[in-house]
């Protein structure tokens, strides 16, 4: 969980009385926190966002997904023609296959760096990503890299 996905999730609730934050597992991604941890970080991230709900998708398609919770859309954040020109197809094929529409928000321009594969990299690195992602999501990301005793600046502090 992103700065960038929270500022997503944010402006789906001005559109849509009610978000569910869709959490998939993806073979072809190497995840750094198992399905359940992932969906209690992003769970603490929405906790002050009234109609937001975090589920878990458990296999199939995300279209089998949206037609069982009854969803009319799918919101993705875009940082990038790049990310439009992947999307895109995905988008369609749902379409194709459910009728369910998706919705691009461009994403806010100061996230338009900030990918989670990037974050854990960096991190892992002992790099600064402090300021974007969530401070909860920060310290375990810091803790899964080995860095715990270290400020988000990567300085020791005065216990470790």
């Amino acid at each position: 969980m992103t700065n960038g996905h929270l500022d997503v999730i944010r402006r789906a609730t001005v559109l849509f009385d009610e978000v569910i934050v869709a959490v998939a597992g993806n073979p072809s991604k190497r995840s750094m926190f198992s399905l359940p941890e992932r969906v209690g970080l992003i769970e603490t991230s929405v906790t002050d966002l009234p109609g937001v709900t975090v589920a878990t998708v458990e296999g199939g398609l995300l279209v089998d997904f949206c037609r069982r919770v009854g969803a009319v859309a799918v919101v993705k954040g875009l940082r990038s023609g790049t990310d439009f020109a992947y999307e895109l197809p995905m988008a369609l094929m749902n379409r194709h296959l459910s009728g369910v529409e998706t919705v691009f928000l461009p994403g806010e321009p100061r996230f338009e760096h900030v990918s989670s594969s990037l974050i854990k990299e960096v991190a892992a690195h002992g790099g600064d990503v402090s300021g974007l992602v969530p401070e909860h999501v920060l310290a375990r990301l810091l803790a899964r890299v080995g860095r715990v005793g270290q400020t988000e600046s990567g300085q020791p502090d005065a216990a470790g």
